[in-house]
């Protein structure tokens, strides 16, 4: 028994075949829009590349990049074929045609929704990738003069600034790191060597943070160093005072940034992936109606038109048998135990028994 079968009309056939030859249009432009999205995500990956660790986090740009490529083209098709069903006659142009258009659009739309899935799940990597980068620029901040680290001490700075934010989980981060670097430490200074000294890896080491960290809003003048010590600051308690500098790590505040415009992504993507099965199911109507009025004969009549032939079960089980069966055409059937039929061959004798050989006669 079909599923969900509706009966159309002539009238009814041309109107459906009008509007989804409007709907492939601004499909179309639903393509642009996925295709837009997925760039715009891509270049705000690529501005911050140097804080995140290298990963599979291109992969949801670069899917709805693709699928918005292919939402233009398959939808361009679409128009042009609905806009053909509106005639019977050149409707038998693209009879052949639309049951394997229908497939792949079916698989298209099932990839718009798998990019708007991984919008909500790739959080966790772009955490993890957003740590081991960040974790890894703070290490070579100092290294100015080292060439391919010699811009990470402005890029940290300015993410910093432009997102108010302090080290990778928090300001804390910058007194297990050597910062300053060396050429502008005073070697000559005893508490300098003293410090160095200190420490069993000979780093630098303070309880301070660079002055990008510094909040331009804070009543009182930045304190960058001794940010532990009561006694080095005049009316001052690290432990109950509001710092003057970011709290927030720029791990968590990068993560929030990008949560909420894959969150946004995500949303747009679903709502073009509706629109899109919307479509879909559209066209399969009118391909069952058109393929039926063809079977009938009388064009000016009726059809029935449904999504599927028959129930879900039966139809499931179809396919299942359709993908077992692939391959074994040229294959040799092994069905009740038999093996190659070249092998083990019985001869027969036609029914006699026991026949003798007559011996050739000897030359007289």
């Amino acid at each position: 028994m079909a599923v969900l079968k509706v009966k159309f009309t002539k009238t009814k056939r041309d109107k459906l075949a009008q509007i989804l030859w409007i709907l492939n249009w601004l499909s179309v432009v639903s393509g642009i829009i996925l295709f837009s999205l997925g760039l715009f995500l891509k270049i705000e990956i690529k501005k911050r590349n140097e804080v995140m660790a290298k990963g599979d986090i291109n992969s949801v740009p670069n899917m709805l990049i693709s699928v918005g490529v292919i939402a233009c083209i398959i939808n361009f098709l679409g128009g042009k074929i609905c806009y053909d069903c509106s005639d019977a006659s050149k409707f038998s142009r693209w009879k052949l045609v639309m049951l394997p258009y229908i497939v792949c659009t079916f698989c298209f739309t099932f990839c718009i929704l798998v990019g708007a899935l991984m919008c909500y799940t790739m959080r966790n990597e772009l955490e993890e990738s957003l740590y081991l980068g960040l974790r890894d620029a703070i290490k070579f901040y100092k290294d100015t003069d080292i060439p391919g680290r010699c811009f990470l001490k402005k890029m940290v700075d300015m993410l910093q600034i432009g997102f108010q934010c302090c080290g990778n989980n928090g300001f804390r981060d910058w007194f297990e790191i050597q910062w300053v670097s060396a050429r502008y430490l005073n070697m000559a200074s005893k508490e300098v060597l003293d410090r160095l000294k200190s420490n069993v890896d000979g780093k630098f080491l303070v309880d301070g943070v660079p002055f990008s960290c510094c909040n331009p809003s804070s009543p009182r003048p930045c304190i960058q160093y001794q940010l532990t010590n009561n006694s080095a600051h005049y009316n001052y308690d690290f432990l109950t005072e509001e710092l003057n500098i970011w709290v927030k790590g720029c791990r968590e505040a990068l993560l929030d940034y990008y949560t909420a415009i894959m969150r946004s992504i995500g949303i747009a993507a679903l709502l073009i992936w509706l629109f899109e099965l919307s479509v879909l199911i559209g066209v399969r109507y009118l391909q069952t109606a058109m393929k039926n009025i063809l079977l009938l004969g009388d064009l000016e009549g009726e059809s029935d038109g449904w999504l599927l032939e028959n129930s879900i079960a039966e139809t499931a089980k179809y396919n299942i048998n359709i993908i077992k069966n692939l391959g074994k055409a040229n294959q040799i059937s092994t069905v009740s135990g038999m093996n190659d039929p070249n092998i083990n061959v019985q001869n027969t004798n036609c029914g006699k028994t026991n026949v003798t050989t007559k011996s050739i006669p000897a030359a007289s």
